[in-house]
């Protein structure tokens, strides 16, 4: 099947690599960023989440209207809107941008110091289990033609009713991410896309497996997102090269305290235990830098715990091939970020996006030619 190809756009330039440079709201480069997107032949862009960051849906309005055909996913972290009130607002969105061009990523929280800034000290357990209850009642408030009640654990409705409904057929898809227990029973539960990041093939294909089970036994079936940093370059070493100049620069800033996190801007008020899935990622990183051949885990293991930063490394055409590996394990959707965001995605236009569309169109072909 065709993949879908999702980049991720800030407001202010900024990567582990490269310092915030400039306001940290700058609608200039939010449209550049957008429109470079666009131009590069990406699908969708996802707009992250921090209890410090500029508000998504704002950002994803700008992004929107920018932009002729890009589509946004927007993350959103449950428990501080309620689901009736962030339906309305995802579909008033879907209609005012040309319909069909919204989706939402729920993420339910791996740093409690994160929840804590906007003041939410619940449980991660109580909160997977929130999260599951609020995309049940978003669900319902996007699709429901009559006013229905809901009293659950965590949220009370009398005559929830939404007049406003999807602008298409296609609805507002819904993400999610999370590797824990708690989380795959969420995610089989209620996601359309499962977010993963970019571990090794064979863990990925583990959690592919665990999460078609889970999901099987609700009658339902999933797709798969992974997230990766593409280090691309004309030659091999020249890539590896660049992938050790990424690496000086982080170390440098990290050494004089400096951020490029555009997700974060805020420092982390403490230590603390983080999500499976980027401890995951640690533990990987401890094993060796590289796996699988071209999966760089250097920042990984540099930067501590944190999502998506194993990159795969390479030309255009290794780097696509690698990614595509993953497309054969049942990855349909891949976000790709840059060390540095908006020359990347300029650079990516040119022949990586190209070939990793012709890549799954010929796995496609042949797949088809064996049935026949």
């Amino acid at each position: 099947m065709p993949i879908e190809l999702l980049g991720m756009i800030a407001t202010t330039a900024g990567s582990e690599s490269k310092a915030l440079d400039g306001p940290v709201i700058d609608p200039a480069y939010v449209r550049d960023f957008s429109l470079a997107h666009e131009e590069a032949g990406f699908d969708r862009v996802l707009i992250g989440y921090s209890a410090s960051s500029p508000d998504g849906f704002a950002v994803a309005s700008a992004a929107l209207n920018a932009t002729e055909k890009l589509k946004v996913l927007i993350a959103h972290r449950p428990g501080f809107v309620p689901p009736t009130i962030v339906a309305r607002k995802l579909v008033t969105l879907d209609h005012l941008t040309g319909g069909g061009r919204v989706a939402i990523h729920h993420i339910t929280g791996g740093s409690e110091a994160d929840q804590r800034r906007d003041g939410d000290y619940s449980e991660k357990g109580d909160r997977y289990r929130r999260t599951g209850e609020f995309i049940e009642v978003l669900r319902k408030t996007l699709t429901e033609d009559e006013p229905f009640d809901h009293h659950g654990e965590f949220y009370d409705f009398d005559g929830a009713y939404s007049a406003a409904k999807p602008a298409t057929d296609a609805g507002i898809p819904i993400f999610f991410g999370g590797l824990s227990s708690g989380a795959v029973e969420v995610g089989a539960k209620a996601a359309d896309v499962y977010m993963l990041f970019g571990e090794p093939l064979a863990d990925v294909a583990e959690h592919i497996r665990t999460i078609r089970a889970a999901a099987a036994k609700e009658g339902r079936t999933i797709e798969f997102s992974l997230s990766t940093r593409p280090i691309i370059a004309d030659t091999e070493e020249e890539a590896w090269a660049k992938a050790d100049q990424i690496y000086a620069r982080t170390e440098q800033l990290l050494a004089s305290e400096q951020t490029g996190n555009t997700l974060a801007f805020a420092k982390p008020v403490s230590a603390e235990r983080t999500a499976v899935s980027a401890d995951r990622l640690q533990e990987h990183a401890k094993r060796g830098d590289v796996h699988d051949e071209r999966l760089w885990l250097g920042i990984t293991r540099l930067t501590g715990p944190s999502g998506n930063s194993t990159a795969p490394v390479g030309t255009p055409e290794q780097v696509a091939e690698a990614l595509l590996k993953y497309y054969d394990l049942g990855v349909t959707r891949f976000l790709i970020r840059g060390f540095d965001p908006l020359g990347d995605v300029r650079d990516w236009g040119k022949e990586l996006v190209p070939l990793l569309r012709e890549g799954a169109r010929l796995r496609d072909e042949a797949a088809e030619a064996q049935v026949a």
